[in-house]
Parts: C-alpha cells; structure tokens; sequence
C-alpha cells in the first residue's frame, strides 16, 4: 500500500500523540512511561484530500541484550522497510543524544523521504533551539508540538508532496479479530499466517497493549487481520496502560464481523474466556473457538470430544459454534481456522428468501406450535428476515407476548439445522401479524 508515513524516533519523544493528531483519534495508547508503543499501530488520516496510512512505531532503543527491545527495535526497521514517507522524531528540549545519532545511521540507509521533526516547541522561544538539529544532515528541519497541533500542517503540506495519487479503495474486507486471555498464542497466530515477524512475540503476557491491523492477502483469501491486546480480569487492571488496552481490545471485537476466541488448551476455558465469548455474542459478531496449544495436552480418543463437551457447557444456550484445536507453534490447523472463519463471515451475511423462509419453517411451526397459555392458541401465519448486518427474523402471530423462551430456542435451533448460520448469533423477533 502506497502513501505511508513511518513515526520513528527514540523513546518518549511525542511519536503517538503526533499519531494521535494526524489520524484524529486516541488509538495510540500515550503515557509518560518509556517503551509503551512496542507494536507497529495503524491509523488512516487525511490532508488536503489525500488519504494516508500512519504507522506508530516503538522507540528505537541500542541494547539487543534486552527481550522488548531488540523487538521494538525489529519493529522499526518492518516499519522504515513499508513506508513511503519516514517522520524521525526528536525532542527539542534535550537535543541531539547517542540514540538519535544512532538512528539517524539507519534512516540514511534508506532511500525514502525523511522529514525531521523537533517536537515540544511548546513556544516561540524554544525556536531557535531546533538549529542543532540541521547537524544531522537530512535537510529541513520542522518544529512542531505534537501536545498543541503547531507546525503540523505545515509538515503535512510538505508530506503529501510525496504521495502518490490513487483511487482509494472502499474498505469492505473482512475484519476477523483475534482475541483472548494474554499470552494465548494470538500475535504467535498472525505471525504464522502472514509467515513474517509483524507483532513482537515474547513468553511474556501482555506483550500486545495496542490492537493492530494487517491486510492478508494470500492463498486465495483477502480480510483485515485485528490482533487484539489481552484482556485481563478487572482485578488485575492496575495500570492505565493496562486499562487502555482493555478498551482497545473491547472496541476490536465491537468493530469485527468474526471474533476468533482463542483458548489455552493446557488451562481449558476460564471465566475471561467466557466474559470475551459474551461480549462477541452480545455484539452480534461471527464468532469460531480456537483451542490453542493442543500438542502440549495428553490425548486420548475421547478427550476432544470431552474438551468440546466442556466447552459448550460453558456457552449454552448458543453452542453453534466451530471449533477447532490447534498448535500454532506447529502450524496445525491454523488456516482451517481461518477458512471456518470466513464461512462464518458468509453465514452473518446470509440472506434467505422469504418464500423458502416459509416453506420450511411454516410447516415445521405446524407440527410443533407454540403451547397454548390462558386457553388461547398462538398462529404464526408468516416469517420474513429483517435487512440487517447479522440475521433477525421477524415471525407474525397473533399473540406474540404469550411465545417464551423455551419456543424461541426451538425456532433458533430449526433454523440452524434448516439453513446453517453456524458461529453466528440470530436474533427473532415476534410480531403482531
């Protein structure tokens, strides 16, 4: 994808509030604390007509003995190596230091456009201190307060000089979102899939805070890829960091059209893992259980099927849902995961006429009628599905407040078994005829 612009810089110079700004949102999660962007993040902002992506990078940090930084430091050089345009960062109030130095070795080999950027020109008077930074020798330099928005359209004017003119593409992908418990193997899943390093993989939880988004496009298939943050019990949200990625992470699975749950088979299905499932449902979101780790468990015949049976325990009533056991470390199964999710995608869309609405479930209704309350009959007379983003159907009768629960779950489960909408909630709705 053309029109990219890298931030790139050292820890704690104002990379994801200028993010913030040129995409007019709080995607990047920004505090004081050091190293808190450790993934690449994305975010589409416009100038001038022109639409442009923005690539939120971690602070380019010179120790490769420590696990996150020799990461973030990879992350970087994926990130110089995609984009069109590099904004290096520095910080006016401290000058130039070793680590800028550094940085600016790796950016001259580069070919791409670099625009140097002094943040925290909070005033006039800090002006005449960006001049040592014309050492570096990469041109121009731009003051800018990225806390405030100075200075920033005039960077963006000189910036979309760049670009190169294209139609922009509706975005009607997929957005299949990858979510789970910390350190359940989601960013580990996407690195296999996409077979790059693109998320920092450590056997640490709590690796991924942001949720990031990847265009896949391969074998044949072609969606947006979220890998989200881990989401943690409440009582264990103790930092704002923390708090942050718990939001970004909710947003994720309110913005997917298929949620991939995945699971640690070694722990088997914890009450987050239930929260996370609830929350998918309760949004109308395609939903396909991953049960990851599966080599590590010993096996016998019987102990899918009972890992199976334990999980629909735990998520009846709505238990149409695939699932699928998995070892992303070995590659096992990892792309039937993703096939079941896009037929699951195809199942949320699916439009069933409404001649054959009736021709199928009319009878089945006939044989099997709601049970008569207070010495009145319930008529269904007809059905229609409502034009929605997830399947609703609309059933007309006569008395629709005297239809419970129990019918309703009986319509729910015929309609699966006469149309398959496997791993997608239905909502059914009776109406006055």
């Amino acid at each position: 994808m053309s029109n990219i612009i890298a931030i790139v810089g050292r820890p704690n110079v104002g990379k994801s509030t200028l993010f913030n700004r040129l995409t007019e949102s709080r995607k990047a999660i920004v505090d004081d604390v050091s190293g808190v962007t450790r993934d690449r993040h994305y975010g589409v902002g416009e100038w001038t007509d022109k639409q442009f992506t923005v690539i939120d990078t971690g602070g380019y940090v010179a120790n490769p003995d420590d696990i996150y930084e020799a990461a973030i430091r990879e992350q970087v050089m994926i990130a110089i190596e995609e984009a069109s345009v590099l904004v290096f960062m520095v910080d006016v109030t401290t000058g130039i230091t070793d680590l800028d130095d550094d940085i600016v070795s790796v950016l001259r080999k580069s070919d791409k456009p670099i625009f140097v950027v002094a943040n925290k020109v909070d005033n006039t008077a800090l002006h005449s201190e960006i001049h040592t930074f014309y050492g570096f020798g990469l041109g121009e330099i731009y003051p800018l307060s990225s806390m405030t928005g100075s200075g920033t359209g005039e960077l963006l004017d000189d910036i979309v000089k760049h670009f190169q003119d294209e139609p922009e593409e509706e975005n009607s992908l997929p957005k299949i979102t990858i979510a789970g418990r910390p350190n359940v193997g989601k960013s580990s899943l996407i690195n296999a899939l996409i077979g790059k390093e693109r998320n920092i993989v450590t056997p640490i939880a709590g690796t991924t805070r942001d949720s990031i988004k990847i265009h896949y496009n391969q074998f044949g298939h072609e969606f947006m890829l979220i890998d989200t943050a881990g989401l943690r019990k409440k009582t264990k949200v103790r930092e704002n960091i923390e708090f942050y990625s718990v939001m970004r992470t909710i947003k994720a699975l309110e913005e997917a059209d298929v949620v991939v749950l995945m699971i640690d088979a070694t722990e088997g299905i914890e009450s987050q893992d239930i929260n996370i499932f609830h929350l998918a449902e309760k949004n109308k979101k395609g939903i396909v259980i991953l049960v990851n780790k599966w080599d590590l468990v010993e096996k016998n015949t019987k102990t899918m099927k009972a890992f199976e049976e334990a999980i629909h325990e735990r998520i009846k009533p709505f238990t149409d849902v695939p699932i699928i056991f998995t070892s992303v470390l070995n590659k096992q199964r990892i792309f039937k995961a993703i096939e079941e999710a896009l037929a699951v995608y195809e199942n949320r869309k699916k439009k069933v006429p409404t001649s054959k609405l009736n021709d199928v479930m009319l009878p089945i209704i006939e044989n099997f009628p709601p049970p008569a309350l207070k010495g009145k009959h319930i008529k269904i007379k007809y059905i229609t599905q409502i034009n929605a983003s997830s399947p609703m159907f609309a059933f007309f009768c006569n008395l629709p407040q005297y239809i419970k629960d129990p019918y309703k779950r009986f319509i729910e489960n015929k309609l699966r078994e006469n149309f398959n909408f496997a791993g997608t909630p239905i909502q059914i709705f009776f109406r006055q005829k």
